[in-house]
């Protein structure tokens, strides 16, 4: 799938509710049904600067394609890194680099979240753009 359709596919599943409540309740559920990180990943270096809430992202780079993981301590920021995970993970570096992360915008995520979260959000799409140009470097 491309990073559109898995975007199309999570406005989709977030059109489904009409109030906020149930939105957030759904991220609290993409949060908890991810995998947990393993614990040699919670270190300082992979903690993302930027978010209230302690958010570590491992990314691994092979045959060409970046695969995250993640995991942080607040319920609601693991469900937006599980989404931003759904989209991004599994892809080049170029097309990481390339996507444009619409469906935050579409589904209401950044007019609902507090500018802290905000600010968070932001600085996970940040990492994850940047794991992809450290990556994409040692490719050439």
């Amino acid at each position: 799938m491309t990073i559109n359709e898995i975007q199309d596919e999570i406005i989709e599943e977030f059109s489904n509710f009409d109030d906020w409540m149930d939105k957030y309740q759904l991220l609290i559920d993409l949060g908890n049904e991810q995998e947990a990180l393993d614990e040699k990943y919670k270190v300082e270096q992979n903690l993302i600067d930027g978010c209230q809430s302690r958010v570590w992202l491992q990314a691994d780079y092979h045959d060409g394609i970046i695969d995250f993981t993640a995991e942080s301590d607040a319920l609601i920021v693991k469900g937006i890194v599980a989404l931003l995970i759904r989209v991004l993970s599994g892809h080049t570096p170029q097309e990481i680099l390339d996507a444009d992360l619409y469906f935050i915008e579409q589904i209401g995520l950044k007019e609902h979240l507090s500018p802290t979260r905000s600010n968070g959000l932001l600085a996970m799409v940040k990492q994850m753009r940047m794991y992809a140009v450290a990556f994409k470097a040692k490719e050439s």
